[in-house]
């Protein structure tokens, strides 16, 4: 039997620079031209009935690029929230993020706390933003926040259940991704989602992700629905 629900995709969206590179452009043009791809995405996943769309914006190891980088970046990130604001109350899709968002610059993280309540009550869709965010730090944030919790009430730390530890995670409510679909080639997780894709489906293309349309979006939604998902069984 083969899948039909798909209800959540993440994509690690890598290929910017190599984009620019290629125009003989500066990196941070790649970055905007990826930028403009999350609208098209968007709309494609919304096409396919697809609710939670989780996007790999900037990791924890993102900081350790060059300054000027990392600021052309965060500069991009308020233009790209108050860019896609708009769209996101027209078209009823909430906004969300997971990640050490407090170590995000004070402009930044204040246009994304003020997008993410107003589109709070948005029901047709939700775009998840992965900022500051590393599938290690995640756990070990996690591990931090059961200990802290146990800790405030006086007792024991019980033993830790995978139930009681997915809690602890930035997004628990969201569940799982059925599909990652990672740009440019790479075979590598990047950190990402470490635990959430335990199960999850692999689709990698080439296509750089300032040119991953909604063609290529189609192809990687067909492929997920010819494969038989077992989760460990036969």
């Amino acid at each position: 039997m083969k899948n039909a629900a798909l209800q959540h995709v993440a994509i690690i969206m890598d290929g910017n620079g190599r984009w620019a590179e290629r125009r003989g452009l500066p990196k941070t043009e790649g970055h905007r031209q990826g930028a403009r791809q999350v609208s098209v995405i968007l709309e494609a996943a919304r096409d396919a009935g697809i609710h939670y769309l989780t996007l790999y914006a900037f990791s924890t190891e993102n900081w350790k690029r060059p300054v000027q980088e990392v600021t052309a970046l965060m500069k991009l990130m308020e233009e790209f929230l108050d860019d896609k604001l708009p769209e996101l109350i027209e078209k009823n899709v909430r906004l969300r993020t997971i990640g050490r968002t407090a170590d995000l610059p004070s402009g930044v993280r204040k246009k994304l706390l003020d997008a993410i309540e107003t589109t709070s009550g948005n029901t047709a869709g939700v775009l998840n933003l992965a900022l500051s965010y590393g599938g290690r730090a995640e756990i070990v944030d996690g591990v931090n926040r059961y200990l802290d919790e146990a800790w405030k009430s006086g007792r024991k730390p019980p033993k830790l259940t995978e139930e009681d530890f997915r809690d602890c995670l930035y997004a628990p409510d969201i569940p799982d991704p059925d599909l990652l679909i990672r740009t440019s080639g790479e075979l590598r997780l990047s950190n990402f989602l470490l635990w959430q894709l335990s199960y999850s489906e692999i689709y990698v293309t080439d296509t750089l992700w300032p040119d991953f349309g909604k063609e290529e979006f189609a192809e990687a939604v067909a492929s997920y629905r010819k494969r038989e998902r077992r989760f460990g069984g036969r």
